[in-house]
């Protein structure tokens, strides 16, 4: 159940990453389309383009965050024991729930100050773009604080959670998939 909703949520994170980049690259298009042979333009292209990118950021660090794909140098932790590996983990997982509280807090400080204020262009209340903040903060600290409840009770789990991949993993995994896909492949 908890994995099929864990898919669920993911898929539609890696849609809605995808629906706002297409947004992203027709409006800008558009924009440049109409203004270049039209002498004309979106006035609001720009303003919201900023928007979606901010969104599009927010969500990426969730994706990344949940596949355990942000960088970070683990050439110390590989090289601990277990139980010294899980100590380390939680600990740091501690001090990132504090910086995202951080981030939480002065986003919603901002959002709250913004309240009134409104774009030029699109007229959309200031206080969305920082509301982002809380809305990343509260989804990040939901995954690192069931990533640490599972690294305590589940004695296997840390090195599935502390296992990054390098870059050329990444692109192996990714170079198979296309191969894949294609029908094809080397074996």
């Amino acid at each position: 159940m908890v994995k099929r909703l864990s898919k669920f949520l993911l898929t539609l994170l890696n849609s809605a990453m995808a629906i706002i980049l297409a947004s992203m690259a027709i409006l800008v298009f558009a924009n440049v389309v109409l203004r270049y042979l039209f002498d004309s333009g979106i006035t609001w292209s720009e303003e919201m383009s900023r928007y979606l990118f901010v969104f599009l950021i927010f969500l990426g660090a969730i994706g990344a965050l949940k596949n355990n794909e942000h960088l970070g140098v683990d050439l110390l932790i590989k090289n601990l024991p277990k139980q010294i590996k899980r100590v380390v983990y939680i600990f740091t997982n501690l001090l990132l729930l504090f910086i995202l509280y951080l981030v939480a807090d002065g986003s919603l400080t901002l959002a709250l100050l913004n309240l009134d204020s409104r774009s030029s262009a699109t007229g959309i209340p200031l206080s969305v773009n920082y509301a982002v903040g809380v809305f990343f903060s509260v989804c990040m600290g939901l995954i690192i604080l069931l990533n640490s409840i599972r690294a305590m009770f589940d004695k296997d789990a840390i090195d599935e959670l502390t296992a990054g991949r390098s870059a050329e993993e990444a692109a192996l995994e990714e170079h198979n998939q296309h191969q894949s896909l294609q029908g094809g492949g080397h074996k």
